[in-house]
């Protein structure tokens, strides 16, 4: 198993990959740094980048993904 498989392993305690991980890190961080606005996928992914290699299609992905697990009831 390579590291890039371990990223994408989900995580026993809450089911989110290490991307994921990176993901909702650095939203709360650019949310915070603008006073709880939004944040821009292009200025997410530009944090993103920094700490996991991945594409601009990933990223809408884990997005997607997080957005549904949020919305659940």
């Amino acid at each position: 198993m390579t590291t890039h498989d371990l990223d994408n392993l989900p995580h026993v305690r809450d089911g989110l990959s290490e991307k994921e991980r990176v993901v909702l890190t650095c939203v709360h961080k650019v949310q915070k740094e603008r006073s709880g606005r939004d944040v821009p996928t292009a200025m997410l992914y530009g944090r993103v980048i920094e700490y996991v290699d991945m594409s601009e299609d990933e990223l809408q992905r884990i997005l997607q993904r997080l957005t549904n697990i949020h919305q659940r009831p």
